[in-house]
């Protein structure tokens, strides 16, 4: 461990502080990164980004507006990369890479060089950076753009100038066009630039030259930078709070349980993120007023969406994901207030307290992670036994499972989905529309692969409505196969027997 701090401590003096936390977070986000299949949010993902704009320009009509700008960068990036799990997940990977090294550079300029080392290197081990660095949605680029976005703060406001003030102005409206809930935190930086024009920026625990006419500069400065984020947002925002009755149908309103749950959910592990939270307390207690721009990034952002949780559904731990840097940063601060060997040793034991978390989330990103989905398994079962002329029946249709998507991603050549009158591309939605008279739509098929959600001994008694009813009239269970979360059945003709 001696000898690992020496190094350590020797980059910080003589290399970029942002070197080691970058490096080691590539590392441990690459490492097993197309282990666990696409995940329902995923395949979405997957679902959208193989569109054409056009089309992708549908969908955000209609349901999906708040992701649809990250839709269409997947949209370029698969172009080019394809659409191989891998490929789907290394922008987050790449992102996660660039939101540690941007930490520790946040880091050194709010604590000090060994401060934003410590901050970089406890993100990169934390299961949440690993899970989202993992994952194709758009919280992994969320967080480095909110890092970004504080670090080109900072730096505007100890040396105001046009150009740190635009440069601050891209970060903010790229941060808002990935995820707008992450715009909660421009409360923090509101709060910091106020603090700034009142009383100076020491008082923000920013050290810069002070004077009146800085003062105005900054105020102004950022309230000129905010207005390119509102005129490129409200039109996203103000369709996307259409879309949330649909879109958010799932969320429960947030309870006070909630609060104390949270730690662990945006770290991916309730003893991490216990842990987090305390050495966190611990160096805002040290920073004192240079606390104020980290915690404020911290707390603000949790505090609205808890209170807005409250009222509409929209309280998702997973959206908060973007505040667990700023989290680090206060706790990379306690880290750099004692020796080198025994800042690492806590790094080091975070990672190991979350080791098993990290191997969990590494078998599947479904929630419980002791409910996977195995959509890859069920296509093999197709693929294997399918023949020409088959037909392919999924229930339930209109679930987020995406039942259709995971088994269209996995085997590539599916049957023909006989109940479906217009596919989710055509509708520009995520879900077909399908046949409302199935028995009508299935005569002439002779097999008929049925997928289920969930665990069933007899199948096609858990097909509700018309479609169970066409499909125990016409067709009987020749097999079943079970896979994880998922039945796979085939169903015979009863008149062609």
């Amino acid at each position: 461990m001696g000898g690992l701090s020496g190094k350590a401590i020797g980059v910080v003096r003589g290399g970029p502080v942002w070197l080691l936390p970058a490096l080691l977070t590539l590392a441990v986000t690459l490492t097993g990164i197309d282990s666990a299949q696409l995940w329902r949010d995923e395949l979405a993902t997957w679902s959208a980004a193989t569109r054409s704009p056009g089309e992708l320009a549908r969908l955000a009509g209609t349901i999906d507006a708040a992701t649809g700008p990250y839709y269409l960068l997947m949209h370029v990036w698969t172009a080019l990369a394809g659409d191989s799990t891998t490929a789907l997940r290394v922008p987050a990977a790449l992102a996660m890479t660039v939101a540690a090294g941007l930490l520790a550079l946040l880091g050194a300029h709010l604590v000090d060089r060994r401060g934003g080392l410590f901050a970089g290197l406890l993100f990169a081990v934390l299961p949440s950076t690993s899970r989202y660095g993992q994952e194709a949605r758009p919280y992994a680029l969320a967080t480095a753009l909110a890092v970004l976005a504080t670090l080109l703060l900072v730096t505007a406001l100890r040396r105001p100038a046009w150009g740190r003030w635009t440069g601050y102005a891209a970060a903010v409206a790229a941060l808002g066009l990935t995820h707008l809930i992450a715009l909660t935190l421009l409360a923090a930086h509101a709060v910091v630039v106020l603090i700034c024009w009142w009383r100076g920026p020491t008082a923000a625990g920013i050290a810069a030259p002070a004077g009146p006419a800085v003062r105005d500069r900054r105020v102004w400065g950022w309230a000129v930078a905010l207005t390119p984020a509102v005129l490129v947002v409200t039109p996203l925002l103000l369709r996307a709070r259409a879309q949330r009755s649909e879109q958010l149908n799932w969320v429960d309103p947030a309870r006070l349980d909630d609060l104390s749950a949270l730690p662990g959910g945006v770290a991916q592990s309730s003893v991490v993120g216990g842990l987090l939270l305390g050495i966190a307390a611990l160096g805002a207690a040290r920073l004192r007023r240079r606390a104020l721009l980290p915690l404020s990034a911290v707390l603000l952002p949790v505090l609205l969406l808890f209170a807005a949780g409250a009222v509409v559904p929209l309280w998702v731990p997973r959206y908060l994901v973007f505040v667990v840097p700023f989290a680090c940063l206060l706790a990379g601060a306690a880290l750099a207030s004692i020796a080198a060997p025994a800042a690492l040793t806590v790094v080091v034991l975070a990672g190991l307290l979350g080791l098993p978390d990290q191997a969990a989330l590494r078998r599947t990103h479904e929630w419980p992670r002791s409910a996977p989905v195995d959509y890859a398994g069920a296509a093999r079962v197709i693929a294997d036994g399918q023949r020409p002329g088959d037909g392919v029946v999924y229930s339930p249709r209109h679930s987020w499972l995406f039942l259709d998507l995971g088994i269209e991603y996995h085997l590539g050549d599916p049957p023909r989905d006989v109940l479906v009158t217009e596919d989710e591309v055509a509708r520009g939605d995520l879900w077909a529309a399908e046949c409302p008279q199935p028995a009508r739509c299935l005569a002439g098929t002779t097999r008929v692969w049925l997928v289920v959600s969930g665990r069933h001994a007899e199948p096609l008694a858990a097909v509700p409505g018309a479609k169970g009813d066409a499909l125990r009239a016409g067709f009987a269970v020749a097999q079943v196969w079970q896979r994880p979360g998922l039945t796979v059945a085939l169903l015979t003709s009863r008149s062609g027997r």
